[in-house]
């Protein structure tokens, strides 16, 4: 996005260099990489980091608003509304698209944020070796409000295990060694010290939780959530999980389950910001818009882009069944934006923010981004593409 960085960073660049980077970055846990990693990651200006940051302090207004809670009251599915809810989001994550205005200018545009944990330590690791094999700029970091590596590290600690003993404290995911984000729950237990372990793997003694360790039932005091309740509903059957963690038991969540749902597209028509898009409650609109083809349709509880349609007619509307789980959002223009050898790629941003207990607000720290070429951000439309997939932001100081 800085035309003099990119330049340098494109002529330095070279399949060898990319193949050793490839190779350090599997290397820790071979094998666990199960997505494409892009050739290179965004520089980003000033400017355009305090738009970004911008707009998303302006959603922790909200978020933060004494009335938020009741105004994402109906945002929890009452059967996967789970009891001891604390008063925020541990972790929170924005996602922007880097678009072009009507004025032809590089603009940020929220398409999704969620109340839920990302890839917080697989990012620690990937940003080294980003800077172990490529030029980066002495004056750009992934981090921002001056976090680094160690400062990062130690908060995460602080949010996720608090005065616990380590043994008393999992990262809880269905099936874990399955799943596409597994690199980041070994680098999770490489930084923490934390076990992994799957929710088919926990044994309940009235409202107390424990796993295994050596043969020996070890007390569950603190939950660091990677479960997706919305994946667990579609799978408990066939994975066999008889435990329903909407009981209430003896446990802390970080974060708490309820505000995957809080903090999330439901959240998305309550904001009017320059950068978030339009955005409404199907069952809500009285009118279709006249310019349908400039909206996309997405239902409320899904992750990952599953169910969107981006090209939208009124007999998909019509077809929807429950239109009080959907939202339809103006669509976003993308812009062509990183330079790559053969067609430029478009880019998305994430932007972590992390809430420690006692703390008034949350704080931006991390990132990561992803590069794509095709129509949206996905494995699915950059098939057989290269320059494309998980990259990292570095932001101007």
């Amino acid at each position: 996005m800085i035309k003099e960085i990119r330049r340098k960073y494109n002529l330095d660049f070279n399949r060898d260099k990319y193949k050793s980077f490839l190779h350090d970055l599997d290397s820790k846990h071979p094998d666990a990489l199960l997505f494409r990693v892009a050739e290179t990651p965004v520089f980003v200006s000033k400017n355009f980091t305090n738009k970004m940051l911008g707009a998303c302090e302006a959603i922790v207004d909200l978020i933060t608003d004494k009335n938020f809670k009741d105004l994402t009251a109906s945002g929890i599915p009452k059967h996967e509304s789970v009891p001891n809810e604390n008063d925020h989001s541990h972790f929170i994550a924005f996602d922007f698209g880097v678009c072009e205005s009507t004025a032809g200018e590089l603009e940020p545009q929220l398409v999704e944020m969620q109340g839920f944990p990302s890839m917080f330590a697989y990012e620690v690791y990937h940003a080294e070796m980003i800077e172990k094999h490529f030029y980066i700029p002495h004056n750009f970091t992934n981090y921002l409000n001056g976090y680094n590596k160690e400062s990062y590290l130690q908060l995460l600690k602080e949010i996720i295990i608090g005065d616990h003993q380590l043994e008393n404290v999992v990262l809880l995911e269905i099936k874990p060694h399955d799943q596409k984000t597994r690199i980041d729950f070994y680098f999770t237990q490489d930084y923490l010290n934390i076990p992994i372990v799957c929710l088919s793997d926990l044994i309940q003694d009235g409202r107390k939780l424990y796993y295994l360790k050596n043969g020996n039932k070890i007390q569950i005091k603190r939950i660091y959530n990677r479960v997706i309740f919305d994946e667990l509903a579609q799978q408990r059957e066939n994975i066999g999980i008889t435990i329903d963690l909407s009981e209430d038991f003896d446990v802390e969540w970080i974060p708490h389950p309820n505000w995957f749902y809080r903090i999330s597209k439901f959240t998305l028509p309550f904001i009017r910001h320059p950068y978030v898009p339009e955005t409404f409650f199907l069952n809500e609109i009285k009118q279709l818009p006249e310019d349908l083809e400039n909206f996309v349709l997405k239902p409320l509880f899904s992750f990952a882009g599953q169910g969107v349609l981006i090209d939208v007619t009124k007999a998909d509307i019509h077809e929807v069944k429950y239109p009080e789980n959907w939202i339809l959002q103006r669509k976003v223009k993308y812009a062509d934006v990183i330079e790559t050898p053969d067609v430029s790629a478009k880019t998305e941003i994430r932007i972590f923010y992390f809430w420690k207990d006692g703390w008034q607000r949350p704080v931006a720290v991390n990132n990561l981004a992803r590069l794509s070429k095709g129509k949206m951000i996905g494995v699915r439309y950059n098939e057989n593409k290269e320059w494309v997939g998980s990259s990292i932001a570095y932001f101007e100081q």
